[in-house]
């Protein structure tokens, strides 16, 4: 029996209107072949909403997001903020609120491997065969919202590095869980040989462990978690760190995947969850055709998986987008020199092409 759900397009900002034009299409083509309802709003954030209401979150696009059951987002920022220190308005705002206001916690990254883009990553084949790491990284705590000061002369700066033991707990619990139906391993990331606030959540963290006997867990310092995943991926399996960390370690795993262009995220509480590429506005090829899709409708598949408990419809795309790639087709950013010319697509072909193999029977 089919199920009826409200989801909040934001498109945002850059190419994050391009590629949410084709994550939407998957979700529509999904609802009608699996018999469900699927209806859509539409909403600003970042610089789209600046420039639209002077704030990087409009009042309307908080309440549309609290009615609904999932956010697909774009991408958010804009060029002209980036040497501008001083603004005191900036999309990102956007971004940390309404991950404050819906109470998302917990940002998840898997790093999922396709065969066909091994040549794509800058490290070996051979290193890179059979990493699959899901990143557990912690959302709403750390130096990102605690107090900021800038001293009168303008010369000091300081941001407080601060959690909580419940923040820990909470995204600890899901990652173990996580952990419990893949591969039983869980790595915890920090740096407490040095920071206070790494010391309470290894802390915490052992004394969850006690809970998930089944599940082995590692201690690591952010360093040399940070080498290992070049040096060796395929030793990890879930991934539990900060903020801080989680933002640094998540960007660094896109070149296991070959492109940030293939990577999809979830950020998720207890309630609405919120799905987004993480490959940024990419405002140099913004409205060029050029933007790669395929991690927006990756987000779509994580949507029906983690929000909708769709299983199956997720498979459906994780395989169609298998498909393409097994045929040979490619955006610029994932092609290399054995790459068919006549096969590099633009942004709406590569979307078009996605829907032609989930329309195919045979799959």
């Amino acid at each position: 029996m089919g199920i009826k759900k409200h989801i909040l397009v934001i498109p945002g900002d850059g190419i994050g209107p391009e590629v949410t034009t084709w994550g939407k299409a998957v979700l529509q083509h999904i609802a009608a072949a699996f018999g469900h309802e699927f209806t859509f709003d539409e909403a600003l954030m970042g610089h789209a909403g600046i420039e639209a209401t002077g704030s990087p979150l409009p009042d309307e696009t908080l309440e549309k997001a609290k009615a609904s059951d999932a956010i697909l987002f774009g991408a958010i920022g804009h060029i002209k903020y980036d040497n501008d220190p001083s603004a005191k308005v900036r999309p990102e705002q956007g971004l940390l609120k309404i991950r404050k206001e819906l109470g998302l916690y917990a940002n998840l990254r898997p790093i999922m491997l396709f065969d066909e883009l091994l040549d794509a990553s800058s490290l070996k084949p051979a290193v890179l065969r059979g990493t699959d790491i899901l990143f557990f990284r912690e959302l709403t705590g750390d130096v990102y919202f605690g107090e900021k000061n800038r001293s009168e002369d303008r010369n000091t700066a300081s941001d407080l590095m601060i959690y909580h033991r419940y923040e820990i707990e909470r995204i600890a619990r899901k990652a173990y869980e996580a952990a419990r139906v893949r591969g039983k391993r869980l790595c915890s990331v920090d740096k407490a040989n040095v920071l206070e606030s790494s010391r309470l959540w290894r802390e915490v963290v052992q004394e969850l462990a006690k809970e998930y006997p089944d599940v082995e867990t590692e201690h690591m310092f952010i360093d040399n978690a940070a080498m290992q995943l070049v040096k060796n991926p395929k030793k990890f399996d879930v991934v539990l760190t900060a903020n801080l960390f989680g933002d640094i370690l998540t960007d660094e795993a896109s070149q296991i995947a070959g492109s940030m262009g293939m990577l999809a995220s979830a950020s998720v509480g207890d309630g609405t969850g919120f799905f987004e590429p993480i490959h940024g506005s990419a405002h140099d090829i913004a409205g060029q055709n050029k933007a790669n899709p395929l991690a927006s409708i990756l987000s779509v598949a994580l949507m029906l998986e983690i929000s909708f408990g769709l299983k199956e419809e997720a498979k459906r795309i994780t395989t169609a987008i298998d498909h393409v790639l097994k045929a040979g087709y490619r955006t610029g950013d994932i092609a290399d020199a054995h790459t068919n010319t006549e096969k590099i697509l633009g942004t709406d072909a590569m979307g078009k092409k996605v829907l032609e193999f989930l329309a195919n029977p045979a799959l």
